[in-house]
């Protein structure tokens, strides 16, 4: 996987080598533009790394071989943004959503056939077991070289591709495939939603091409499914062309144009801000579950504070990250119109054929508990910022053979959905 990773790394060099046999045969004007351009595109990703790589307070080395940059929390990539110069930092959001059930509940499941009755696994990131970053700074993860040489261009670095996103009621299915985006979800619409919370194990998919990915995520959605879309991001992914490697990572996104020129991946440009000194977005998560073994999960909550206006992030039951603040959005600065909890891949049709590219655990949902990956105590935050169970759900799936869902709903794990798929096989070629 890292060899398949770090082939765009090394296209540039291969081009140029190349090109100067192709001077040797009298294509000097050919290497000369091609050298030339090697060495642009070097010095825009310098200049990009500089801007990316906040002055550190202090360094760690994680496990896995990322370095974790503990950054002055005014000196966060947003603020290089002239829309954030004269922001003032909402250390703390005014209001959090009123829950409707007792959080404690939710570390034990019901002793049943279906779910079997645990204790609660605590997940951590890899980096925090080599130091801490200090009160007044945010950990951010480097960005190194080889992570921006791997995008198709400087520009495409860190951002989703146009349309991405899972629209079940569309008619168009050139709309939804036109990037082999796939998906298998759950969803909410036709009301105004202020948030939303989900519990998900947390898995290491494998992936067949490099450029491809697998995520597990919720959604926050505002206007039409055309330009004008507004979508706020949060879960937990597998790239190795974003990161370089096969592990499993926090991540969050977001976008006020449908992907096109807005928004990021996690801190890689300005539009969140981090306030915590404990979670790094884009950080390894560890440990992962295990087929027929421990299950481990992670709980989101995003929701939008009632009197700042601003979307916050949870992570946990204790980690508040940071938030969006609502003048990043047109739709979302009021309200969202669909929640969506899921997962997606990316098919690319190597050779013809659909990918082997795992979603979730990589198994289907029939398989259950223990095996098959979950979202459980689905969850919307309403007008009068209660947290509720969602009415009227719905699920998505553009080729239920390759990866497929099932919603189902109990009195411990509330609403809850299994979901994943090996992706090719016998019934999906």
């Amino acid at each position: 996987m890292a060899a398949q990773a770090s082939t765009r790394y090394w296209s540039g060099l291969l081009l140029l080598t190349l090109c100067f046999l192709s001077c040797a045969s009298g294509g000097v004007g050919v290497a000369t533009a091609t050298a030339t351009d090697v060495r642009r595109r070097k010095l825009e990703t310098k200049r990009h790394l500089n801007k990316l790589n906040k002055p550190a307070v202090k360094s760690i080395k994680s496990p896995d071989g990322d370095i974790i940059d503990c950054v002055n929390v005014s000196h966060q990539p947003s603020f290089d943004h002239p829309l954030f110069r004269n922001h003032t930092i909402q250390a703390r959001p005014s209001f959090y959503p009123e829950a409707q059930y007792d959080e404690s509940k939710l570390a034990s499941k019901l002793s049943s056939s279906s779910h079997k009755k645990q204790s609660s696994k605590q997940i951590s990131q890899l980096w925090q077991k080599n130091g801490r970053c200090p009160e007044n700074t945010i950990p951010i993860r480097r960005t190194k070289e080889g992570d921006i040489l791997r995008a198709s261009s400087l520009k495409s670095y860190g951002k989703k591709k146009h349309r991405t996103i899972p629209f079940p009621l569309s008619s168009d299915p050139d709309l939804i495939n036109e990037n082999g985006h796939e998906h298998a979800i759950s969803y909410v619409e036709g009301d105004e939603y202020y948030g939303a919370k989900a519990t998900m194990n947390v898995w290491n998919p494998q992936i067949q091409q490099s450029n491809e990915f697998s995520l597990s995520q919720l959604w926050i959605l505002g206007g039409s499914f055309g330009d004008d879309l507004n979508s706020i991001e949060a879960g937990w992914q597998v790239s190795p062309d974003l990161y370089g490697d096969g592990n499993t990572r926090l991540f969050t996104y977001w976008t006020s144009d449908a992907y096109q020129a807005t928004g990021c991946y996690n801190l890689l440009c300005s539009g969140f801000i981090q306030i915590n000194n404990e979670i790094a977005m884009g950080a390894s998560i560890s440990p992962i579950s295990n087929y027929g073994g421990s299950q481990y999960d992670i709980s989101i909550l995003v929701w939008k504070d009632p009197k700042e206006g601003n979307w916050w992030m949870q992570f946990g039951e204790n980690h508040v990250l940071g938030y969006w603040p609502s003048f990043l959005f047109s739709y979302l600065a009021d309200s969202a119109s669909m929640i969506e909890w899921g997962g997606e891949i990316v098919n690319t049709v190597a050779d013809g054929d659909h990918t082997s590219t795992q979603m979730g655990s990589g198994h289907f949902p029939g398989e259950g508990f223990g095996k098959a990956s979950y979202f459980r105590n689905i969850q919307i935050v309403d007008s009068s910022n209660n947290l509720r169970s969602p009415k009227g759900i719905g699920t998505y799936t553009e080729e239920s053979s390759c990866y497929d869902v099932q919603n189902d709903q109990n009195g411990d794990w509330g609403n809850y959905f299994y979901y994943g798929g090996p992706g090719k096989n016998p019934n999906c070629p």
